[in-house]
């Protein structure tokens, strides 16, 4: 997930700026594999707009090819861009997008309020660790990601897995990690324990360690200019990406990641808290992925009439649509599906409808 944003303010929060990349461009995908060098990244710069950025394509199909381009996501170009993949300058956006008081899922008779949940009421630590069997493994770099490091970034953000009831909630954590999993991927076809059990991988996108990507500096934004001796390639689950990002992750989170973006990728909490930002934050047109997956949002006439309707598939939509969405399905897509399934089936719950997103028109 590596877009880039569109620089400018952003009408819902602060934090998120522009996230909604139109014309992502597909990035090559790496996997994890035997040989113990962690392979690929999706650079996912919270919302940003560059094409040249984003995490989406297949699995792995060798694990003694670790750093492969045929991976799905960690360490890939998706440019969705951590936080906002498929960003978009909602200063210029076209589309609008509506609302409406959160819906509650009519199989689900108990709701909880913010203040009495938490996540760790509908996710357990023995949930997390069937569900990650391998991101500790040697070929992964993804032991920074920790259960402890998501109930802590949680904390920032208490509406996640806190709106709805029990089935509605552990829903939106399944999407959340499907879609974080996705992102940071080591998995391939033939990999142990299959393709989906090989989620949180990659913490830093392969082959950019030690300040070895440069490029994703945009030296033209003056509001959040590159450090000296800083790199802003993907960090962290959702692949954050590019200086104006870091700068918006930042502001929101209160973490000055934009003079020092490797905190992304060694402190946990943080690792996964530029990706809830990213989930929980509007990207006008767009929705947040939250309000999606918990009934708060209402297609307007025109997302009806361009096929977007709520759903696991719309937040694939939020994410990158631009490269996925409106076409037949591709296998980054899949890949989405499948870890989101999984999680279902191990958190026994009814996934739901509209999973994937191909008669969806991607936002533009």
């Amino acid at each position: 997930m590596r877009a880039r944003w569109i620089e400018g303010t952003c009408a819902a929060l602060l934090l998120l700026g522009c996230a909604g990349d139109d014309g992502d461009t597909d990035a090559s995908e790496t996997h994890a594999s035997t040989a113990g060098t962690s392979a690929g990244t999706t650079d996912s710069s919270a919302g940003a707009t560059d094409p040249s950025t984003v995490s989406a394509t297949e699995p792995a199909t060798d694990p003694t090819t670790a750093g492969a381009t045929d991976s799905t996501s960690a360490g890939s170009t998706d440019s969705t861009s951590a936080s906002g993949t498929d960003a978009t300058d909602p200063s210029s956006a076209t589309e609008t997008s509506e609302t409406s008081q959160a819906t509650e899922d009519p199989t689900d008779a108990t709701t909880t309020g913010v203040g009495d949940c938490d996540v760790s009421d509908v996710l357990s630590q023995a949930d997390w660790d069937e569900m990650f069997l391998h991101k500790d493994d040697p070929a992964c770099s993804g032991v920074v990601y920790t259960y402890q490091g998501l109930l802590d970034a949680a904390e920032g953000y208490p509406l996640f897995a806190c709106e709805g009831g029990a089935e509605v909630r552990a829903r939106e954590v399944a999407a959340f990690l499907a879609q974080i999993s996705h992102e940071t991927t080591g998995g391939w076809p033939q990999a142990p324990d299959g393709p989906y059990a090989w989620g949180l991988c990659f913490i830093e996108e392969v082959g950019c360690e030690n300040n070895a990507c440069p490029q994703y500096c945009d030296a033209n934004n003056m509001q959040y200019p590159c450090a000296p001796g800083k790199t802003y390639h993907g960090r962290g689950a959702i692949q954050l990406s590019w200086n104006y990002n870091y700068g918006q992750a930042g502001d929101a989170l209160g973490v000055d990641i934009l003079a020092n973006p490797e905190l992304v990728a060694s402190d946990s909490a943080l690792a996964l808290q530029t990706a809830l930002w990213f989930w929980m934050t509007e990207q006008l047109p767009k929705p947040s992925a939250h309000d999606v997956m918990v009934g708060n949002w209402t297609p307007t006439p025109q997302d009806e009439s361009m096929g977007r309707v709520p759903g696991f598939g719309m937040t694939t939509n939020i994410v990158n649509g631009g490269l996925e969405c409106g076409m037949p399905t591709p296998p980054a897509v899949a890949d989405r599906v499948g870890f989101f399934m999984r999680y279902a089936d191990l958190l026994a719950i009814d996934p739901g409808e509209n999973l994937y997103c191909d008669q969806m028109a991607p936002y533009l």
